[in-house]
């Protein structure tokens, strides 16, 4: 293990290692703060960070963060890692790969060059490098970044800005599930996908909402794809018994013990992504899986310990969850930016701060990457510090972001974005929806040639309709 140190006004600060230095390294936040592992004092950081800038990438794939002999995550990493792709910043600081990353967002083949690069990439390279960048970094270089997946609809492309349309409902009440579907429809809501948080996770739940969502995808030829979120296990038996599964949904961690605490191994991932595969459901592409992360879990599961026992900053594990999700082609991955609570991100200044930083390491290593803009009502954010992270992850070309009704989700009991708020920043920014559901919401008399939602009043034949969908 490799010793740091940094000498800043005649104070000499050492970093026991590359999980020392980059935890110290990381902008402030509670979750590291509560795992005992972050910078006690701004100078301490500006220190670590210093010396960061300092370590050649090559030093991440000389010396793992969690070893490598106990973690399937690590091995993951390792073993994956493409030589070829990485040789263009091979030799490579921290400090140089920033520099070399902020010089070719200009460049016209800059999208063409980070698709190359990203098999090169280890997580723990990203979250190195975004910690020594300011949120300007982070959104320039995310933006000049491609990546595109699809099922029915193509998620990702330039100029695009999907959303995830969350019907929830605390009884899982078909008809409440239908209504708020509806309502995220005629406000132009739902291209990256209609997906429900069951509140019962029980096989027949989810069959009968799949069910739901998908005849009622069926009903109005919807170019999007559904989704329940329940255990991938699950999802596997319901493929079985001849449910209409499109999307195999997840939560993953960033170290093995982490997903043992959501009852899965990579193995397990992978007969889910077989299971999904083998249905041929999608009419675009084959991507088949719907991932979702967030910085925190790892610790929230006190499954964060890297070399030495050592605690691993919260942001590096996330980026190790993204990893995870690479590893299966993804159509979606997210992150629950401010979900976990402010034990992990305290205010608004660190939930903006981390969506940031999440969506840029996702998009980085490869991910169509969306994010959840949302927080707990015991953090000290408000929705104005939501308004101001969606603005800005549009601006950076974030792939899709989620939209309940009235910004509040009602069952999972936290606030995150509306389908309104999904409008303004297309408006806005002059994003506009997956092109597939574009065409479906223009044939439908819903949007105009200039990509804006048309104000319509559903029929009463279509209420009709949908009323039925959901009684049976």
């Amino acid at each position: 293990m490799t010793r740091y140190g940094q000498t800043v006004r005649g104070v000499t600060y050492q970093f026991d290692g590359l999980v020392d230095l980059m935890a110290k390294a990381t902008p402030a936040r509670s979750g590291d703060e509560l795992a005992g592992c972050a910078a006690t004092s701004d100078a301490e950081r500006v220190a670590a960070q210093l010396t960061l800038a300092d370590v050649p990438l090559q030093q991440f794939l000389d010396e793992p963060l969690v070893p490598y002999e106990t973690d399937e995550v690590t091995r993951l990493i390792f073993d994956s890692h493409d030589r070829a792709a990485f040789q263009p910043v091979a030799s490579l600081t921290v400090g140089a790969f920033r520099d070399w990353l902020l010089d070719l967002v200009p460049r016209a083949d800059s999208g063409a060059v980070l698709t190359a690069l990203a098999p090169g990439l280890t997580p723990e390279m990203v979250a190195a490098v975004s910690k020594l960048m300011r949120n300007q970094d982070l959104i320039a270089v995310a933006r000049a970044t491609r990546v595109t997946s699809a099922f029915r609809s193509t998620i990702g492309l330039p100029g695009r800005l999907a959303t995830r349309l969350q019907p929830n409902h605390p009884t899982d009440d078909r008809r409440g599930i239908a209504a708020a579907t509806l309502d995220g429809l005629l406000l132009g809501c739902g291209d990256a996908v209609i997906g429900v948080n069951p509140a019962g996770d029980s096989p027949q739940t989810c069959a009968d909402l799949l069910h739901l969502i998908d005849e009622i995808r069926s009903t109005y030829e919807i170019p999007t794809q559904s989704c329940v979120l329940t255990h991938v296990s699950t999802t596997i038996g319901l493929i079985e018994a001849g449910v209409p599964v499109d999307l195999v949904f997840q939560s993953v961690a960033g170290t093995q013990a982490a997903n043992q605490g959501f009852g899965v191994t990579l193995s397990m991932l992978r007969e889910g992504y077989e299971a999904g595969l083998s249905l041929g459901r999608g009419t675009v592409g084959q991507n088949v899986m719907y991932m979702e992360t967030g910085q925190g879990s790892a610790l929230s599961a006190d499954a964060h310990r890297g070399v030495g026992g050592r605690p691993v900053d919260q942001q590096t594990l996330e980026a190790r969850a993204y990893a995870v999700c690479r590893e299966f082609k993804p159509l979606l991955v997210n992150t629950v930016v401010g979900f976990i609570g402010p034990e992990y991100l305290y205010d608004g200044k660190q939930i903006v701060r981390a969506g940031l930083e999440d969506h840029f390491c996702g998009k980085l290593l490869g991910l169509p990457m969306g994010v959840d803009v949302c927080y707990t009502n015991h953090a000290e954010a408000d929705q104005d510090d939501m308004d101001n992270l969606l603005t800005l992850l549009g601006v950076a070309g974030c792939s899709f972001v989620i939209a309940v009704p009235g910004a509040d989700d009602v069952m999972l009991g936290y606030q995150s974005t509306s389908f309104h708020d999904a409008l303004f920043v297309r408006q806005a920014l002059g994003l506009r929806p997956a092109p597939e559901f574009e065409a479906w919401l223009e044939g439908l008399g819903m949007m105009d040639g200039g990509g804006r939602v048309l104000p319509v009043e559903p029929s009463a034949s279509a209420l009709r309709s949908l009323t039925g969908v959901a009684s049976r």
